[in-house]
């Protein structure tokens, strides 16, 4: 008996039923056991925004008053009580939430906007807001809001389940000015996101993870001047939903951690081709989900601007016992990455990771129908759809050939051991030199070794290596801590000596 009020919980674990109790269903909750039944004196219906920024920042009139105490001061004897100092301290607090700037009231049970240029007349400077995790019910409420906040340029509604527009609205200048959108676990779609999206047309960042997207629109004439996107933790339908969204022009970050995605593909290039989509994607972060085939590495190489790349946990990162060797041929295959999984990759170690790809797969090579000869060379479409980068390393480092693809020996310490000639092509004097050194030696190591062989004046050395594989064309060993092997140098090779 009584007045009952029904709720549904944001963790429907603290839920009972879906809003139907003996036969009767009262209301409707999305999960089949998220919903109670609470008496109103147990609810809390919230706070308005100006209220929750007084009670958050300590500048309420009650947190200040007590018992007119603050009013008399005493001196000896005497106390002295002071005319007017209920409009003095009015005017500080006045005076602080005018400075304020910087806003979160997260979890601060916000519902409402409040008295009509309350917030406009009290807070003049506001520029970022983080509302997250509130009472916010509505888009209407958030926009009552922000009408208040002139320069509004940051704006955080994570966490409030929320009501959005399900048509078309009238365009206003309410977020004319926001650059920074978090709209994280508000259940909002991407067709409510584009039907907002007209309302911000400067919008350069938008957040909108955990909010059980699976398919996306092409945005057309919105989301214009969009630089980063966050769309993680939700499961989209396939790849193939990239592509509507892959004509943004001015997207640099693209984040798809935990989407559930299999396969990234770009069909509009072919091998050793650059996609017309995404022309500005700088970042791709594609962590936690499901891609296993090394065909959708090939495909970022088609992506014209991507620098960064983050793909750590996808079933592709077993395919290789050793992350090292995993690290480099994903270094060889995407040709302008600068950033692998946070890490910076260096000129020395694409050089390695590139020679050492040429070499590994040359042999399929060969057998796919390549040869040094460029009159005879016509690898296999298969071979190319595998290795699309193939032929750039060729033009690159030289064609391999056959006698420098030939199956190693087992490795006894004779077949680790390389006959190198040490020349110094500065110092025709200085008559070329034979020696064996282990490929496991490092070059700084070989730098101490020569110093002495050649008693070397104290100065900087700098080596290289020429093979009669690599005719016409130096490689720097430009790393002090690689080993020789590093480098793919070879028994006959000459090492070049300038100091």
């Amino acid at each position: 008996s009584g007045i009952w009020l029904g709720v549904e919980w944001d963790d429907p674990q603290r839920g009972k039923h879906d809003g139907t109790y003996e036969g009767t269903q009262y209301f409707k909750c999305r999960h089949p056991r998220g919903g109670s039944f609470i008496r109103p004196n147990k609810a809390n219906f919230g706070v308005d925004f100006l209220t929750a920024i007084k009670d958050r920042y300590g500048l309420n009139v009650e947190q200040d008053v007590q018992h007119g105490t603050e009013d008399t001061l005493v001196f000896g004897k005497k106390t002295v009580e002071f005319v007017g100092m209920d409009s003095i301290a009015e005017q500080q607090r006045q005076v602080q939430l005018n400075q304020l700037v910087d806003i979160s009231v997260r979890e601060c049970a916000v519902s409402h906007a409040g008295q009509k240029e309350e917030i406009s007349r009290t807070c003049a400077n506001i520029r970022h807001i983080n509302l997250s995790k509130n009472l916010i019910s509505s888009w209407e409420t958030v926009t009552a809001i922000a009408s208040q906040v002139q320069n509004l340029e940051t704006l955080n509604i994570s966490e409030n389940k929320m009501k959005f527009p399900s048509t078309s609205t009238s365009v206003s200048s309410v977020f004319s000015k926001l650059r920074i959108l978090a709209l994280n676990q508000t259940e909002i779609t991407w067709t409510e996101v584009l039907l907002c999206a007209p309302g911000w047309p400067a919008l350069e960042e938008l957040y909108l993870t955990s909010n059980n997207i699976t398919v996306l629109e092409r945005p057309d004439n919105v989301l214009q001047t969009l630089k980063l996107l966050d769309l993680s933790d939700n499961q989209l339908l396939d790849g193939n939903q990239l592509h509507l969204i892959a004509h943004l022009p001015r997207l640099e970050q693209l984040i798809l951690r935990n989407t559930g995605i299999s396969s990234i593909h770009f069909p509009d290039a072919g091998f050793g081709c650059k996609t017309k989509m995404f022309p500005s994607l700088k970042g791709l972060a594609i962590n936690d989900n499901k891609i296993s085939q090394w065909s959708s590495i090939n495909e970022l190489d088609k992506l014209p601007s991507l620098r960064s790349l983050q793909c750590h946990n996808n079933p592709l990162m077993d395919t290789e016992k050793n992350p090292e060797t995993l690290r480099q041929l994903i270094i060889a295959k995407i040709s302008q990455l600068e950033i692998l999984n946070k890490s910076e990759i260096l000129p020395a170690e694409r050089k390695g990771a590139e020679l050492d790809y040429r070499k590994i797969f040359g042999n399929d090579w060969l057998a796919a129908g390549g040869n040094w000869n460029p009159e005879k060379n016509k690898p296999s479409e298969e071979f190319l759809a595998a290795h699309p980068r193939y032929p750039s390393l060729c033009l690159k480092y030289g064609a391999p050939e056959e006698g420098e693809l030939k199956g190693r020996q087992p490795l006894t310490l004779k077949n680790q051991l390389l006959t190198l000639t040490i020349k110094c092509p500065e110092k025709p004097e200085q008559k070329p030199v034979e020696k064996k050194l282990p490929e496991s030696m490092t070059i700084q190591r070989v730098k101490g070794l020569l110093y002495r062989l050649l008693k070397i004046p104290g100065s900087e050395l700098k080596l290289s290596y020429e093979s009669s594989k690599l005719e016409g064309k130096e490689v720097e060993l430009d790393n002090d801590l690689k080993p020789l092997q590093f480098y793919s140098i070879e028994n006959g090779d000459c090492v070049l000596v300038r100091w």
